[in-house]
Formats: structure tokens, sequence, C-alpha cells
């Protein structure tokens, strides 16, 4: 946590660093061009097709699907101020015989920003509207650090609605969390559009590992899409929200996955979670930070990979 706090607070900004990079990390444009439906063949083999939905929630999400219209779903929800970009290591390398939907949250990416409601349980119940609104009555959720509370909210909300979770940078809870508080202290601070220079700082902050400079780029990018009132109103509800005393009601399979140096939350945080989920299986990944989904892309897809072929059998 220190080392993160740290980061938080250096300037000149400081480029990532750590171990050597991940061989052949694979990456996708930041923006992808919208295409008519396509064949089954077709859907197989195509780019990432970016789409929006209105919910019954008020909201309307964009969201990047790829994959077999007949495959299992799973849906991806990124983490705090980030959007379906945060997957861009991701998506390109993952089977396509998954139906995936990678979504832009409320507040996010290129959805409506609401002047209210960015409590976990509203984004929890945008996550159940967007199944409703696509025709699907279940989905596997792959949520990172934020994204990864959102789909531990639609687990024990809408038990009916969850295949499997996989939990990314994650822990029973954000509440009293050090670094969660002292990032709290700093963005309560920010009005209109957050500082660019703490928006790059936040995020190259959280890696240990190398990853592409065109990859930070674009989350810095896209988090300066969110205004400052979002990152406020998203971090309190995060902070407010404490289900950990719930998560043995979550039976579905669970993977955990996480980095053994994890700024946000350390490795006692994540056992802890594993240990308060009845189905869960561990995965920690070593001299990685808090987005093993980006430091080391092609064993998290692997990991996951394997991980959903166990629960769709």
């Amino acid at each position: 946590m220190r080392k993160l706090l740290a980061a938080l607070l250096a300037l000149p900004i400081l480029a990532a660093c750590g171990p050597a990079p991940e061989p052949d990390a694979a990456s996708m444009p930041g923006q992808s061009q919208e295409v008519a439906a396509q064949t089954e063949t077709q859907e197989l083999s195509a780019a990432p097709r970016e789409r929006s939905v209105t919910l019954s929630t008020g909201v309307t999400l964009r969201y990047v699907e790829q994959g077999s219209k007949n495959g299992p779903v799973v849906v991806f929800l990124h983490g705090y101020t980030d959007s379906h970009n945060t997957w861009d290591l991701n998506l390109p390398i993952f089977p396509r015989n998954f139906h995936v939907y990678a979504l832009d949250q409320r507040g996010h990416g290129d959805s409506s920003r609401p002047l209210c409601c960015y409590t976990q349980q509203d984004f929890a119940a945008d996550v159940v509207a967007f199944l409703d609104a696509i025709g699907e009555e279940q989905a596997i959720l792959v949520g990172h650090s934020m994204g990864s509370f959102i789909a531990q909210q639609v687990a024990l909300d809408y038990p009916d609605r969850v295949q499997a979770l996989v939990l990314v940078g994650s822990a029973p809870t954000v509440a009293g969390n050090e670094v969660a508080l002292f990032l709290k202290s700093i963005v309560d601070t920010q009005v209109g559009t957050v500082d660019p220079d703490f928006v790059r700082e936040f995020q190259t902050s959280t890696f240990v590992r190398p990853v592409p400079q065109s990859y930070i780029d674009t989350l810095v990018s896209e988090s300066l899409k969110v205004p400052a009132r979002v990152w406020q109103a998203t971090l309190d509800g995060l902070i407010a929200e404490d289900h950990s005393a719930r998560l043995g009601e979550i039976d579905v399979p669970v993977l955990v996955v996480g980095g053994d140096q994890d700024g946000f939350f350390p490795v006692d945080q994540q056992q802890a979670l594993v240990d308060a989920l009845p189905n869960a299986t561990y995965v920690l990944y070593p001299d990685t930070g808090h987005a093993p989904h980006a430091e080391l892309a092609h064993r998290f897809v692997h990991d996951v990979k394997r991980f959903l072929k166990s629960v769709t059998k």
C-alpha cells in the first residue's frame, strides 16, 4: 500500500517499471467501427463490434461484442474510471467460441453520465438490465477491481443471473481500505475534469510489470472522459458498500486472480476473499501488481479459458 500511496503523490510522472514484459502481448485499437450483424462463421473471426443500448435503468451503455452468438455469455466489467478498453490486451486473444460483451459502465467510457446513482447496487442493476436487453438469462461475469465488486454484488442480489465469476484484483470489500480513502482525499478536491497529471500517475501506479505505452495512453484518455463528479460518486459508492459478511451466499464457481504486489489489495485481503467464498479457486501471479489481466495478458486469458471450460461443460 505504501508503494501505491507514494506513487500517487510522486511527480513528475514515473514510467511503469518492473520485470520483463510478457512476450507477444497483443493489443487492439482503442476505437472500433460498429458493423452490421454477420454470419456465425464471420463472427468467429471478426473484429469486435461496438454498439450501444438503452437500459430499463435509464442509462445508455456503450459496449463491445465479439465471438459466437451460440457460445456461453461472458460479460467483462472494467475497473474504476476505466472503460472496455481495459481489456484491450485480452479480447484479441480471447477464444471466439464465447459470446463476449465488454461494457462501458454508467458514467464511464462512452456511456451516458447521469447526475446521480453510482452505488454498487446501481452498477449491478445495470448489468442485469443489460442481460435483459440482450435477451440473456445468465452470464459469466469477469470483473477487474471496481468491476469485481460489482460482479460480487450481482451474484448476491441476482443469484439466478450469474453462472460463474472471475474476480481480478479484488478483495472482500473496499470499505476502510487505506489506499481508497487516500485516493478519495485527492479526488474530492477535483472540479470538472480531473487533473491529467494525476490521472496518468494513478493509472501507471497500478502496474508492477511493464505494459505497452499505447495501452497506458488509452487508459489515461478514457479516465479523462470521466468527470470529477463521477470519480467522486463512484468512489464514495465503493467505499460505502461492505457486503463481505454475505460472500458465503455466493455458491457459483469463482476464479480469483491476483498479483502478489497489488498496491490496493495485498495478498492477505485477496486470500480473505477466497476464504469467504464457498467455491473459489485462487491464482496468484508473481511480481505482478493490481492489473494481472494487463501485466500478464496471455497467462490471464489461458487461466480464464481453462476456468470457463470447467464451468461450461
